[in-house]
């Protein structure tokens, strides 16, 4: 397994999971319209874990003998997934934005999953157990974004 390689796909999850923080802190404080309260407090409980993924993959990119990204600036140039800042705090439009993120996330650690698979079981691992609760992040977005749909259908029925 090349090192180098793992620790710049590390990087690039780690700058992911601290932009990922920062959107769903973010749009948890501005979130705005039907449901507000409900996708506030789950924008709110993602924040969390994603910060606990950012710690995950420090410690993992240090323990291989790297340094996780030491400025937030830098976290731009080194982002798998972007940032959709939340803009237009609307509660569709913030769940579909992050939806999308989540869906990115899901690939870069599928990606790692393969790469790591039968070569690192440390990585392997940690990189499972982030994508097992990326995975339940989008699918607890889908559901309030049905949930919206269903309530902006029934106002108009």
């Amino acid at each position: 397994m090349d090192v180098e390689e793992l620790l710049g796909l590390l990087q690039r999850a780690y700058s992911d999971e601290w932009l990922a923080y920062y959107q769903y802190w973010l749009g948890a404080k501005v979130v705005k319209g039907p449901m507000k309260d409900a996708v506030g407090a789950e924008l709110l409980v993602h924040a969390t874990e994603e910060l606990a993924h950012a710690d995950l993959v420090a410690m993992r990119i240090i323990q291989l003998g790297g340094t996780p990204v030491t400025r937030p600036e830098d976290w731009y140039k080194f982002t798998n997934c972007g940032y959709d800042a939340p803009d237009d705090p609307f509660v569709k439009t913030l769940l579909e934005q992050n939806i999308k993120g989540e869906q990115c996330a899901i690939g870069v650690y599928k990606r790692l999953l393969d790469l790591t698979r039968e070569k690192d079981p440390v990585t392997y691992n940690m990189v499972l157990t982030i994508l097992q609760q990326e995975v339940e992040h989008e699918e607890d977005l889908q559901a309030l974004l049905e949930d919206y749909e269903l309530l902006v259908n029934a106002l108009k029925g």
